[in-house]
This record gives C-alpha cells, structure tokens and sequence, in this order.
C-alpha cells in the first residue's frame, strides 16, 4: 500500500471574497504521479502554489509527511517547482545551471563539496538525457531541451515532490507527446512525486497515476486514468475527458435504461426504478449498421476526416450526436446504429447534467449545423429490447 505524502484538509483558498479553491480535501501518495486537470480558474495552479508554499490557504491545513506546513515558507519545503517559462539563467551554460542550487549553502551552514556537485549535476543530466550538452549555451538549445535543463535542476537537490504548472505548453504537438514520455520516465527513474497541472486531457490521460478532475475550485473525481475515462461521476467530467454524446435517460431495472423511448441493455446497477439518469456513450462505442438493424436511425449531418477516422454528426430527433468511425456516411444519408451494453455508462442526475453532450453547437470544429428531420423508427421487438 502507498504511503501518503500530502494531505490537503478542508483547504478554501479566497481572493477578495472571490472563492477559487471551496473545501478541498485531498491526498498525494509517495512517488505518485498525479495530475490537476480542469479548464483554466478551475483552481488547479492555486492548489500547486499551495501545496509548495507559495500561497497560504483561507482557512484549511497542508500536511506533507504527517506534519502540517501551513507556515512553513517555500525554500524549506521538500518542494521544488517548474513553470511554464523555464526561467533558466541564460548567461550560465547547462551544467551551471543545473549545479546552481547545488552551490547554495545549505540550511546546515555547510556547502558541498565540488566533487559532489559535479557528480550530482552530471548524473542528473544524463537521467535527463543531456549527457554531453554540460558546456552548451541554453539559449542553443531547443525548446524540449531548455525543458529538461529545467527539470534536472528542480531535481538535483533530491526534493520529496516536484510540482509541474503546465511545463509542455510552450511546446509544438510532436515535441510535447515526447515530452510526455520522457516525463513519466524521469518520474519512474527518480522515484519522486509529481504533481503536474493541465488543462489538456490527453496529456492527464498518458502519463498520470492519478487524476483530479477540478471545476470551479471543487474536486469533480479522483481516480486512475481508466476510471476517469469509462466511470465518469457527472457529464462534466464525461465531457472534459475526451468526447461524449450524453442524453438523458431513465433507468428502467438494473441493467436496462430507456433512451428516446427505447429500452438499451447496460452493466449498471443500483438506481431506483424509473430514476432519470444522464447517459454517456463515447463515439468510439457506436457502431454503424444498416437502417433495418438499427437501435435508433439518423441522418449524418457534418462529416470531418480525422486521417485515422471520420468525425460524423448524426441527427436523433433533433439531438446530435458524435460518431466516430473507418466507415464514411455521406452526408444527407440515413444510418442506423447499435451500442453494446459496455458502450454505456449510467450517470446522477448533477448540477451539469443538460449542459453538455449534444453536438448542435459544436463550434469549436464544427460549423454550425440545422436540424435535420427524423425519417424512421424500426420496430420493437417481441420482449421489448432494441436489437
């Protein structure tokens, strides 16, 4: 069992009686890797500043070991950071810029010895996989490079937990999947706790033992990449990580839910009878089958090519939907689908139910789009499921 390294208890966090951080209770396991995840003044950044000092909270208290550290100031917590802009010392090559801290006096009074320095500054460089790049200029260097020049400094005094605000968002798309997977390497490598902050779900998803999904300075879900993605608690969290078709539905016995007045098998259980539920199905999970086979028929309303796949909206009855599929459907087409009962998952009824999962306005890369009319309805069968 992990052992727990920080605590956060009931931790409000207020700023001219605007409240960005309401009640939060939280807890980091040693050499975890967990990541903050919301829109931007969800709060996640006010808890990193937190959790390393920088900020105290309204009322609450910070524990890190079992002690709390509500006063303790940034440069005596095991705690370094990495923003977002570097802040390397451009008149100071590689190695000088990772030996800085290094050279500090120590809260001991005594300083290291330059053996130990170098030691320690080049084994860091190769674990960030700049072995020979000591003597180069960091304005040389790339982006990635000035990135783990930055890292390895923030990781060369061995602290407990490195806090991360958003190190990729600097970068291009390619060098920032790369980037992703040195991080989670460096992170297993050095064993230390990371607390990383994000806005991008994708990034969350790949490297993260554990998620934190933030909205309005409240914690939505806690839980491993897997279980934010297939268990999300409410439409916020089933809309913000990755895309989601979520309608409204109503849970006719464990098992079996109601959508568009017809009946869909599902794996959940534990709702009262006739409880109106939201539905989430992913768009990987739809599959496309010929009107006289469908669940529920559509017609296609916007097609975008994805390289891989087809982005495809589908008109239910005036709710849009998101397919994603190999198979194109022409637009004006009208098509008939199937979802297993793995492909759907039953959520509360929440404050942000009714507020996502319908593609009607999905301006972001879509153009805006006009209902189109519903032309068929297969027939029920004998035992009342659709099939």
């Amino acid at each position: 069992m992990s052992k727990e390294l920080i605590r956060l208890a009931n931790c409000t966090m207020a700023f001219d009686e605007e409240v960005v951080l309401n009640n939060m209770n939280l807890h980091i396991n040693d050499k975890e890797f967990l990541t903050l995840l919301g829109p931007s003044g969800c709060g996640k950044t006010t808890t990193l500043r937190i959790i390393g000092g920088f900020q105290k909270p309204t009322s609450g208290d910070v524990f890190f070991d079992g002690v709390r550290i509500n006063d303790v100031p940034p440069h005596k917590r095991m705690v370094n950071t990495v923003f977002q802009k570097y802040a390397l010392f451009t008149h100071l090559n590689v190695f000088d810029n990772v030996a800085f801290g290094l050279k500090l006096q120590r809260p001991d009074g005594n300083k290291l010895e330059k053996s130990e320095i170098t030691k320690r500054a080049m084994d860091m460089l190769e674990v960030v996989s700049l072995k020979g790049f000591e003597k180069r200029a960091v304005s040389t260097l790339s982006g990635g490079q000035q990135q783990r020049v930055a890292i390895a400094r923030a990781l060369v005094n061995h602290p407990k937990v490195l806090l991360l605000d958003e190190p990729l968002g600097a970068l291009d798309m390619r060098l920032r999947k790369d980037m992703q997977n040195e991080l989670k390497s460096i992170q297993q490598v050095t064993g230390i706790t990371f607390v990383y902050v994000t806005h991008d779900q994708e990034e969350a998803l790949a490297m993260s033992d554990t998620v934190v999904v933030m909205e309005s300075g409240v914690i939505q879900q806690v839980g491993t990449p897997e279980d934010i993605y297939n268990e999300p608690k409410n439409a916020f969290v089933a809309d913000f990580i990755g895309e989601s078709n979520i309608v409204d539905g109503i849970m006719l016995a464990d098992g079996l839910v109601e959508i568009f007045g017809r009946k869909f098998k599902c794996l959940d259980s534990g709702f009262a009878s006739r409880e109106p539920v939201d539905v989430v199905i992913r768009p990987e999970d739809v599959d496309i089958v010929d009107v006289k086979d469908g669940v529920l028929t559509g017609t296609v309303t916007n097609i975008t090519f994805r390289g891989v796949l087809y982005d495809i909206i589908v008109d239910f009855k005036g709710f849009k939907w998101l397919i994603q599929t190999t198979d194109l459907s022409p637009i004006g087409s009208v098509i008939g689908i199937k979802i297993d009962p793995d492909g759907i998952h039953i959520m509360k009824k929440s404050a942000f139910s009714g507020m996502f999962g319908d593609y009607s306005s999905y301006s972001a890369e879509y153009d805006e789009i006009g209902d189109a009319e519903y032309e068929y309805e297969p027939e029920s069968t004998e035992d009342g499921y659709e099939t």
